[in-house]
């Protein structure tokens, strides 16, 4: 656990961090609760750096199969 929250910080996980915080602080100001528990899930997901793409899910596959060239045909429409 020490490990998953203290390790591999960057940039864009410290923004995700206080994007969150700033949400969160904002929906407590507004007493907006829904904007509150928003923020709070942000701050977790920066926390424990979960995101859509942190199991490597969001990656584009590479094709390595051979290009290759098919003639295409082309009819003219009067």
């Amino acid at each position: 656990m020490k490990t998953l929250l203290f390790s591999q910080w960057n940039l864009f996980r410290m923004l995700r961090l206080i994007a969150g915080v700033l949400i969160a602080v904002q929906g407590i100001y507004l007493h907006d609760w829904l904007l509150s528990i928003a923020g709070i899930a942000f701050t977790l997901l920066a926390l424990f750096n979960i995101s859509c793409c942190a199991n490597g899910s969001c990656g584009n596959t590479v094709n390595t199969s051979k290009n290759k060239q098919k003639e295409i045909e082309y009819e003219e429409v009067v």
